[in-house]
């Protein structure tokens, strides 16, 4: 009898009521061949909708589970897709782990679409991702696709930049497995994750789970954070029917960095300094719970046809902490406080807690009719979101007529999203396929605003878009193909933007169009693409500095702008063990005009300055990547080790839209190895050791950074704990926080595959 079966029997035993003799262990792991046959087929299913298949004519990359696991040392997902074309990634922390995030051909989070086996992931408010919610995900998904530009048609909040597709439906495999993987890295960073999977059952059902804690300390002094979250699925896998049931949950406590480090700290020598956060209460934490629920059924309905139906039910529940210094009593709500001599206390230090409390669901759905020419898809989803805002205050150090806990505001927002579509695939003839892409969607967002006279009122915005796209893809006999692709995308201004305005301050929704075409070749060893885009915006929305009727600082529509550039990626097997890859993009980030909006501390009013043709904020116009894979030792018995050098460089790029060089972050190079050793045994099915050393020539660079500037004649900096920088001219400051990224650093660690 086989040892591993014998053990897992034992393992699974508890959960899952299986029978303990070992004569009847093998039979019940086996599973139906048919049905094994069909489980990855109709988990794709369920994801296939809002992906692209090699020969479409979107730009678009896959990133397999193996590519993750490689690296999966317990940073966050966006940092493991780091070395993905056009990508830029940061840290709040400096170290990977944490509140991290990404951008794409210079497309923030906000306008970066994702979903999770279909379902969307985008806050529905901020319509930003938030990956520390969802800790150790990477462990849990099978595999990746990253669409650039405004892709197919998907659901949730408009792809505006890009679009990142999450499948974890087919990370469990047919077979019965068990892993235990542990690492730990600089700045006390630990990752500790168990997962087991049934295969396919005899009965055709089939389990998964996972269990993991992360805790690191951050490069940034306290930035910390403690991380925990599982994942589980079960279902029913058949021959022509699939029903899984999937539950994910993620919790996480981070102390808060997101106010980043004075500039002018970064050139010091003293590596305290430039680590420096100006957080020091004990508790200034980010404490929040986020549940993903879903239901997935999948029904193949005669030859041809295949529908995909989807529940889904995510609940966010949590609060940040801030300790706060001499703010009005006037802002909580509280009134002031009369002493006996006669004294007014019109400010005090409090300590306030901001809660979110949320659910969001729905369903999305797809139709698919695959025949011979003709790949014709139909789907859609209805979502609503029903998120709760309030404060607290805690503590007061004058408390005036405010009891423990008292909440100073308290606000509710509802919002319903409904879209369709229908995409057609057609092969004209055995070279020449043919894209169309149609969807409509449509939006209700209700909410706590204010009206034209300033006073607060709940408001209603309305609104619907029509997104259609197009595309060809014409094939070579000898791996060479040439694509065109039209697209058009519009999304719907966030939260603030809403709740910061009034009717007639309302910006207007942005709107882009999206012109791309490539070439793709594959032969023998050598594969390469090469994809030039140009991305105009009706509309965008940007930070100007100006204020509009209710006296809050606000995004402004800017009438023309533009991103184009062109994509090169590819890689070849140079000799039998040695592979290289690489990815750049080079592109032009364009504001045709806006104008800019600075405070005048001195006089209480405004300064309007005038800009043409300046650069878009953080799109640098080079980002490349390169890796060369060596594979020394690829041994049935020795086992296998692969070495890889890892290279990331990011140019230039603006922290606001003015292209002004005292807001630049300087460009970067930063060179990583990559070590991985696997070896199967008779008592493991596979040991693996992987050690990852990030940034080995210690550059030190910014990846983020954030600016307000104002002008005063009269301004002096306090010297210990100001960000401000005086300017060359006219009496004006900069003051910046930026996010400084950890030198030479390593993360290691050991997986045993049962």
């Amino acid at each position: 009898m086989n040892e591993k079966i014998i053990f897992l029997s034992i393992l699974f035993t508890p959960f899952f009521g299986l029978s303990q003799e070992v004569d009847k262990v093998r039979p019940i792991f086996i599973g139906n061949p048919d049905t094994t046959k069909n489980e990855k087929t109709l988990n794709e299913v369920v994801v296939s909708a809002t992906r692209v298949n090699k020969n479409s004519p979107i730009a678009h990359e896959n990133i397999t589970a193996e590519d993750i696991q490689k690296q999966n040392h317990g940073v966050d997902l966006p940092i493991l897709l780091d070395q993905a074309t056009s990508v830029v990634t940061t840290s709040d922390a400096g170290a990977g782990v944490g509140y991290t995030g990404i951008r794409i051909r210079g497309s923030d989070a906000t306008r970066v679409n994702v979903t999770i086996n279909g379902i969307p992931l985008n806050d529905a408010e901020s319509q930003g991702s938030f990956w520390v919610d969802l800790p150790d995900i990477s462990s849990s998904t099978g595999d990746i696709q990253i669409q650039r530009g405004v892709g197919s048609s998907t659901n949730g909040a408009g792809a505006f930049g890009a679009s990142i597709n999450l499948n974890t439906l087919n990370s469990s495999g047919v077979k019965p497995y068990g892993e235990i993987s542990n690492s730990f890295g600089s700045f006390n960073t630990i990752k500790n994750t168990v997962q087991f999977g049934t295969g396919i059952l005899k009965n055709n059902w089939t389990f998964q789970g996972r269990l993991s804690q992360l805790k690191s300390d951050g490069y940034v002094d306290r930035a910390s954070s403690d991380l925990k979250s599982y994942y589980l699925s079960g279902g029913y896998v058949g021959n022509k029917t699939m029903l899984k049931g999937v539950v994910f949950s993620g919790h996480e406590k981070t102390y808060q960095a997101w106010f980043g480090i004075p500039v002018r700290y970064l050139d010091s020598s003293d590596t305290e300094l430039r680590t420096h956060n100006p957080y020091t209460y004990e508790n200034e934490v980010d404490n929040y719970d986020q549940t993903h629920y879903q239901l997935h059924f999948v029904q193949k309905i005669g030859k041809y046809s295949k529908f995909n139906m989807s529940l889904h039910y995510t609940r966010g529940l949590g609060y940040y902490e801030q300790f706060r210094t001499g703010d009005a009593l006037s802002d909580y709500g509280l009134e002031n406080v009369i002493i006996a001599a006669g004294d007014t206390i019109t400010n005090t230090d409090l300590i306030r807690r901001r809660w979110l409390d949320n659910h969001f669901y729905g369903t999305v759905f797809s139709y698919n009719y695959n025949k011979k020419a003709l790949n014709l898809t139909v789907g859609g989803g209805a979502n609503q979101y029903v998120g709760g805002h309030y404060g607290e205050v805690i503590w007061s150090q004058y408390a005036s007529n405010g009891k423990i806990r008292h909440r100073y505001y308290d606000d509710e927002a509802t919002k319903n999203d409904v879209n369709i579509y229908v995409k057609a695939d057609y092969k004209i003839n055995e070279r020449l396929n043919v894209l169309v892409d149609i969807q409509e969607r449509m939006i209700q967002y209700d909410f706590l605003g204010f009206d034209n006279e300033l006073n607060s009122a709940d408001q209603s915005v309305a609104t619907s878009f029509f997104n259609p796209k197009a595309g060809v893809n014409y094939g070579l006999n000898n791996g060479q193909a040439f694509y065109g692709f039209f697209g058009v995308g519009n999304k719907e201004p966030n939260r603030n933007d809403y709740t910061n305005s009034t009717p007639n301050s309302r910006p207007s929704h942005e709107s882009m169009t999206d012109i791309e075409v490539g070439y793709k070749l594959k032969k023998n060893k050598l594969y390469a693409n090469i994809n030039i885009y140009s991305m105009d915006y009706t509309n965008q929305l940007i930070l100007t500095g100006a204020i509009n009727d209710v006296g809050a600082a606000v995004r402004t529509n800017v009438g023309s702008s533009y991103r184009r550039g062109v994509e090169i990626s590819g890689g070849i097997s140079l000799l039998k063990n040695l592979e290289w890859k690489m990815n750049a993009t080079f592109s032009d980030n364009k504001i045709a005009s806006f104008t800019e909006y600075i405070d005048d501390w001195d006089t209480w009013g405004q300064v309007e300055t005038n800009y043409e043709n300046t650069d878009i904020a953080f799109s640098p116009s080079v980002i490349a990547s390169n890796q060369f894979v060596f594979k020394p030792i690829n041994s049935e018995k020795y086992g296998n080790i692969e070495l890889a050098l890892v290279s990331k460089y990011v140019g230039e790029q603006y922290i606001d839209n003015t292209s002004n060089s005292d807001r630049m972050l300087d460009a970067y190079l930063v060179n990583d190895i990559r070590l991985q050793y696997s070896i199967k045994t008779k008592i493991f099915k596979e040991i693996v050791w992987s050690a990852w050393v990030r940034n080995f020539t210690n550059t030190k660079y910014v990846s983020n950074a954030w600016v307000y500037k104002f002008k005063s004649e009269f301004y002096n900096p306090v010297p210990d704990d100001d960000f401000a920088n005086k300017e060359s001219v006219d009496g004006r400051y900069n003051m910046i926080g930026a996010f400084p990224q950890a030198g030479v650093n390593f993360f290691t660690g050991l997986i045993l595959k049962f």
